[in-house]
């Protein structure tokens, strides 16, 4: 059994804010994959079902972001899980907006509620971290992690969610190559061959070796340029 846990904040006022993209992604994952109704339990919001072979608890701690590991350690404990069976989707200020990555053990870079979880339940456990960018100086992180996702995000950050859903089973396996793979197909997809045919904008296309000569654009010359161009 795993236990993936989305770390955010509770509540309509912080639902769409950049440091509830954890919460987000687990909804996805659980609307997605059939998993039973959000019930309350553990100081959170608790749900379970399967990825692939894998049975998966998804739990969104509402004891506020700084906290996150008071219901992270006594789900834990309930169900006698170790630090290598929870796996957290956060927010990652380091990342590009609309990367993830996958990492396992470490740090908490300063990141609250990681802090909170390294308190309760040690440091090894697996983290998938989810770029939302930075705001370029250190004060303004606090004010920029609580602001809503702009409405320029909501592409990228709708794709990001799904290749995360498309990738769970994998992520439950073990395989985060393949998770990472099926993030990537979503958030970055291979563009067609095809596609990269087409001209672009005003350009136009090369002429075929049969192709007539294109007319001169200049209709200003004088009557004895003419002439001479007939004889060329």
């Amino acid at each position: 059994m795993l236990l993936f846990v989305g770390l955010g904040n509770p509540g309509g006022k912080y639902e769409k804010n950049r440091h509830n993209i954890g919460f987000m992604a687990l909804d996805r994952i659980a609307a997605d994959h059939g998993f039973a109704p959000w019930r309350s339990k553990f100081q959170g919001q608790l749900t379970e079902g399967k990825l692939g072979s894998e049975k998966v608890l998804l739990l969104k701690p509402e004891t506020f972001m700084n906290k996150s590991g008071q219901s992270v350690g006594e789900a834990m404990r309930f169900y006698k899980l170790d630090p290598s069976d929870v796996i957290v989707f956060h927010d990652e200020l380091d990342l590009a907006p609309g990367k993830c990555r996958v990492k396992q053990g470490g740090g908490h870079a300063g990141h609250n509620g990681l802090r909170s979880i390294h308190a309760h339940i040690g440091e090894d456990y697996g983290r998938v971290r989810l770029g939302i960018g930075h705001p370029g100086r250190k004060d303004l992180v606090s004010h920029y992690v609580l602001q809503d996702f702009a409405k320029a995000d909501g592409e990228w950050l709708d794709e990001l969610v799904r290749g995360l859903s498309d990738g769970a089973p994998e992520l439950a396996a073990g395989r985060n190559d393949k998770f990472l793979n099926a993030v990537s197909l979503r958030t970055a997809p291979a563009r067609s061959s095809k596609s990269a045919e087409k001209p672009q904008g005003n350009e136009r296309p090369a002429p075929k070796p049969d192709d007539p000569p294109a007319p001169d654009d200049t209709e200003d010359r004088s009557p004895l340029q003419k002439l001479i161009d007939k004889f060329r």
